[in-house]
């Protein structure tokens, strides 16, 4: 089987979300200072990571908008692994509204948007006039059916004013969201199932995930 990493690498001082804090990678017992404890040759590593959810590639369920909503620990994973995908090309687009979706079956598929903006992950450009979700596509793709809806962009929201119609559509509906993710040229004319797999955390509504697709037909 062939597997598309379509998640970012998250290292110590990346920043993913401007105004959010960098991660902290370090470690908790050293190597060398596990050596004492062990007979001469073996040693051991016990990393720490302290950082905000919203880091690198990740996934949102409706407990990150709605305080009623499902929290991570909620998620059953047959909602998150090997679900059908599509992908969208919206290479170069900004404004992506209900028509790029319209053609396409998304029910009960995982619909992944393909900007191309991963190519500006971890710099300046990255934060701003990046491309988005309309309201009128989180709409469609809640009446249609879709289950997660994902894209390699800095937030599937316009950013420039205080509303976020989309998350508040999809989260409502149950819909999952994944942000930031990469690679996603790679599954062009490519049919797939989709993974977003994050740890089983209960009171949280985002967390990092390794997200990637499984290649059925390769056209």
């Amino acid at each position: 089987m062939q597997y598309i990493d379509l998640s970012h690498t998250i290292f110590d001082g990346l920043i993913t979300y401007k105004g959010l804090p960098a991660p902290h990678i370090c470690d908790y017992l050293s190597r060398s200072d596990s050596a004492k404890f062990y007979e001469e040759g073996t040693t051991f590593q016990i990393g720490r990571i302290d950082m905000v959810a919203n880091t690198g590639t990740y996934m949102d369920c409706p407990f990150h908008r709605y305080e009623d909503g499902r929290d991570l620990a909620a998620v059953e994973l047959k909602e998150i692994v090997n679900v059908p995908g599509v992908l969208i090309n919206a290479e170069d687009m900004t404004e992506i509204d209900a028509t790029f979706f319209q053609t396409w079956d998304v029910s009960g598929k995982a619909v992944l948007v393909y900007t191309g903006w991963s190519k500006h992950f971890n710099t300046e450009q990255y934060y701003s006039g990046h491309p988005f979700l309309t309201k009128e596509a989180a709409i469609y793709l809640r009446d249609a059916g879709a289950l997660i809806v994902g894209i390699d962009s800095h937030n599937i929201d316009d950013t420039s004013g205080k509303k976020r119609p989309v998350h508040t559509t999809l989260l409502a509906a149950d819909i999952f969201i994944v942000e930031h993710m990469t690679n996603l040229q790679m599954l062009l004319k490519k049919e797939f199932l989709f993974s977003s797999v994050p740890p089983k955390i209960k009171g949280m509504g985002t967390f990092p995930v390794r997200a990637f697709a499984t290649i059925i037909t390769d056209d």
